[in-house]
C-alpha cells in the first residue's frame, strides 16, 4: 500500500554520491490523515538525484511515506518521488538498454557491462571462469565493511570489488557504507546486478556481475551481499538473504572459491538469530549446493563453542562444505580502523562484537586464499 504526501523542503541535511538527504514539511495529505506523516510534520526524506533531481530549500516534493509510516526500512526515510516544479534534465543520449527497477515509476535505463553496446561485451560474452578468485558471500549488507576490513588485515593491497544483489535496496546510492568505502579506497568498484542499479558497473545477473568484478574491475577478492534493508518474515524460507546460497552456487559454478560469511549474533533478542542465525543455516546449509568454505572465528568461550557446534551441525549432514576456523588476532583493531560506521540491526561492535568478527574472519580467510 502506498502513502502519498506533498511537502516543501525545509533544509538539506547531507549528501553523498547519488543521494541527498533533506527535511520536508508535509503540506498536503489525504483527508483524515494522522500519524508521523500528517500535515505539519517534518520528515527526513531521501532523494536519488539522478532519478528525481536535486531538491533545494523551498522546492515542493512528492513523497512516498509507506515504509516510514510502518516503522520499516533502514534509515527511516520518506522517499522523494518527484520534484513537480523542478524536473531534472533529460540524460544525454548514449548507449545502454538495460532497464532496472523495471516498470516501476523510477525505472532506470543503464548501460550494462554485459550488453551488446558495452565495450566489455566481447570479454563477457563467452566468459565462464573466475580464475579461482575468492568470493565472500554475506547475508546482510552490514557485513560488507567488516568483510573488507578482514581482507585488508591480511592483504592490505588486495583489490576488493563489491557485487550488490537486489534483495534489499535497489539503488546503490542508498548505501553510505559503499560511498565511504569507495572514497577511502577500500573498495575498488561496485557492480550492481539484477534489478539493483547505480554501481560503477551494471550487470544483468549475479553471474555476469561476478565475471565483471573479476575480468573488468580486476578484483583480487569479491564480496557479494544484498543492498541495505533485509526482508524477513520469521519463516524458514521467507527472507531475502536466501539468495546468499544462490550467490555461493554462482561463484562455484564459475570457478571461484566460494566463502560463506556467517550471520552470527550474541546480542539479538530473537532466539532464531542468536549464535548462528537460521538465515545462514538455510542459505548455506540448504540452498548452497556447491562446496563452500564456511568460516567461523577461532575464539574460546561458551558462546563460540556453541557457534562451532552449530556450524559443525550445518556442515556435517551436507558433507560437501568445509568448515574453517580462523584466528581473530588484530581484527578488532582492523574493524576500529574502518572508514565507515559499523552497525547491524542497530547494534555496533560494542553491543554485538560477534556479528562483525564473524564477517571479518571470512574476509581474512579469503585474503589467505590468495597465497594458495
Amino acid at each position: 500500500m502506498l502513502r502519498w504526501r506533498s511537502g516543501t523542503v525545509v533544509r538539506v541535511r547531507r549528501e553523498w554520491p547519488g543521494a541527498l538527504e533533506c527535511e520536508v514539511r508535509v503540506q498536503a495529505a489525504p483527508a483524515g490523515a494522522v500519524g508521523a506523516d500528517a500535515p505539519g510534520a517534518v520528515l527526513r526524506a531521501l532523494a536519488y538525484v539522478e532519478q528525481v533531481g536535486r531538491p533545494a530549500p523551498g522546492d515542493r516534493v512528492l513523497l512516498n511515506t509507506a515504509a516510514l509510516a510502518r516503522g520499516l526500512g533502514t534509515g527511516g526515510y520518506a522517499m522523494v518521488v518527484a520534484l513537480p516544479e523542478a524536473l531534472p534534465a533529460d540524460p544525454p543520449a548514449g548507449p545502454g538498454h538495460l532497464v532496472k527497477a523495471r516498470y516501476t515509476p523510477l525505472q532506470a535505463m543503464v548501460l550494462g557491462v554485459d550488453e551488446q553496446e558495452s565495450e566489455h561485451h566481447g570479454v563477457l560474452a563467452g566468459a565462464e571462469d573466475l580464475r579461482g578468485v575468492p568470493v565472500v558471500v554475506a547475508d546482510l549488507h552490514s557485513a560488507v565493511p567488516a568483510v573488507v576490513a578482514g581482507v585488508r588485515a591480511e592483504a592490505p593491497q588486495a583489490r576488493v570489488v563489491y557485487v550488490m544483489t537486489d534483495g534489499g535496496a535497489l539503488p546503490v546510492a542508498f548505501s553510505r557504507a559503499v560511498a565511504g568505502l569507495r572514497e577511502a579506497g577500500w573498495l575498488a568498484a561496485c557492480v550492481s546486478t539484477g534489478q539493483s542499479f547505480g554501481g560503477d558497473l551494471e550487470a544483468a545477473t549475479v553471474h555476469t556481475g561476478l565475471l565483471a568484478a573479476r575480468l573488468v574491475a580486476g578484483a583480487d577478492v569479491v564480496v557479494v551481499a544484498q543492498g541495505p534493508g533485509n526482508l524477513g518474515t520469521g519463516s524458514r524460507w521467507g527472507f531475502s538473504g536466501v539468495a546468499a546460497g544462490e550467490a555461493l552456487n554462482a561463484a562455484a559454478v564459475l570457478g571461484g572459491r566460494a566463502v560463506a560469511s556467517l550471520r552470527i549474533s550474541q546480542a539479538d533478542e530473537r532466539e532464531r538469530h542468536r549464535g548462528l542465525s537460521h538465515h545462514s543455516a538455510t542459505a548455506v546449509g540448504r540452498v548452497a549446493l556447491a562446496p563452500v568454505d564456511v568460516v567461523v572465528p577461532g575464539e574460546r568461550g561458551a558462546f563460540w563453542d556453541g557457534v562451532r557446534a552449530q556450524v559443525r551441525a550445518l556442515c556435517a549432514p551436507v558433507g560437501r562444505h568445509r568448515w574453517v576456523q580462523v584466528g581473530t588476532e588484530g581484527l578488532d583493531e582492523a574493524l576500529a580502523a574502518c572508514p565507515v560506521g559499523l552497525s547491524t540491526m542497530g547494534r555496533g561492535p560494542q553491543q554485538d562484537r560477534a556479528a562483525f568478527v564473524a564477517a571479518a574472519v571470512a574476509g581474512r580467510h579469503a585474503a589467505g586464499l590468495l597465497r594458495s
